[in-house]
């Protein structure tokens, strides 16, 4: 399976160096030290998720298209 992520880093002073990695289409969000410390948590955290669905009977959430935009407001 290959899941888009979404990496943004912390604005928050104290969290200076830090990353958010958010999956789309699993609703989910991690965070790690710089980007690839966000990358590492985030594989770990889709790993996870998917052997709990699994665990229960369920079927993972089917990996959708993801489009990153702006808008100027």
């Amino acid at each position: 399976m290959n899941y888009s992520v979404l990496l943004e880093s912390s604005t928050v002073q104290e969290e200076e160096g830090i990353y958010y990695a958010h999956v789309p289409s699993l609703g989910i969000t991690t965070h790690g030290e710089g980007i690839e410390g966000a990358m590492t948590a985030v594989r770990d955290l889709i790993r996870l998720w998917v052997e709990e669905k699994k665990a229960h009977g369920e079927a993972p959430l089917a990996v959708r298209e993801s489009v990153l935009a702006s808008v100027e407001v």
